[in-house]
């Protein structure tokens, strides 16, 4: 059966890429501060970048600034996405960047909105409210999730660093007295989404958000979810380092890790090319890492 995340992989075979290219038209960098500014910033963007891109990520915020005229231009650049996929004979996935979650019925209507409305293959979600959050939007393995699991921010340890303790608590019979045992282990709270993530992936359509910027815990995400395909924010703007987080974060068959990548190529005098740069920089990297038997 065919899934989001096999998808994915046949896109970065066909482009030899892991690129992901951020969609964030921030207001500073269009010609007027409008939705149609804000479409056609994108849409050159696509069309430079498009042959280098494993994913495309647009934002969500950017186009919501600009109200219902937004949400209009976001549909028109995903539209535009599948046109230059037609055109490649190599279908380019679309990940909205919303974060969204909230109670399943709600749930239902932003999954209607993100995969019927404006046509996305995938979405990002925060699993702060649990599975019945998670599930309207996995229902078809086609149409994929990414869970905010470490994400790049700062701040993202005020909560995601917390120590959880896991309580297996087995019954025993001692004296005719049922007690529990004391047996129980320790993990961040990211670990422990991770191993949920890893647990829920029943169809091949769930990965994690896991920030360049915490190459520690990429590593113990990848060894809570050895399978999960990570979207890594954080290279370049934010301070991450391309080479470490790979290390950290690539699975066995040099596969697994979108590095989304916004600012340092929109604003490059050639956009196009800055593309082709990280792509063949990634693809650097991870050679040199298989030579190391990494």
């Amino acid at each position: 059966m065919e899934s989001f995340f096999s998808f994915l992989e046949k896109r970065v075979d066909d482009c030899s890429s892991l690129l992901c290219i951020g969609l964030d038209p921030h207001v500073n960098d269009l010609s007027a501060p409008t939705a149609a500014s804000a479409r056609d910033f994108c849409l050159n963007l696509v069309k430079q970048t498009s042959r280098y891109a494993a994913a495309f990520k647009p934002n969500a915020a950017f186009f919501e600034v600009f109200g219902a005229d937004g949400w209009i231009a976001l549909k028109e650049v995903i539209a535009a996405i599948q046109e230059e996929s037609h055109r490649m004979g190599s279908m380019i996935p679309v990940i909205l960047d919303a974060k969204r979650g909230d109670i399943a019925s709600t749930a239902e209507a932003y999954a209607k909105s993100a995969f019927e409305m404006l046509g996305a293959h995938c979405i990002t979600l925060s699993p702060y409210l649990g599975k019945d959050s998670v599930d309207p939007f996995i229902q078809i393995s086609e149409k994929g999730v990414f869970l905010l699991c470490k994400t790049s921010n700062p701040g993202s340890g005020d909560l995601q660093d917390l120590v959880v303790t896991m309580d297996n608590r087995p019954q025993t019979v001692v004296n005719g007295q049922y007690s529990a045992s004391t047996m129980s282990s320790s993990v961040y709270l990211y670990e422990h989404v991770a191993k949920l993530a890893q647990q829920w992936n029943t169809k091949n359509n769930i990965g994690l958000v896991v920030g360049a910027t915490h190459v520690e815990a990429t590593k113990r995400v990848r060894a809570a979810a050895p399978d999960l395909w990570f979207l890594a924010p954080g290279v370049g703007a934010q301070g991450g380092e391309l080479e470490s987080a790979l290390k950290a974060g690539l699975r066995k068959d040099g596969k697994g890790m979108l590095i989304p990548v916004s600012r340092a190529i929109a604003r490059a005098e050639k956009p196009g090319l800055a593309a082709a740069e990280l792509r063949d920089q990634i693809g650097y990297i991870k050679m040199q890492l298989n030579r190391e038997g990494r």
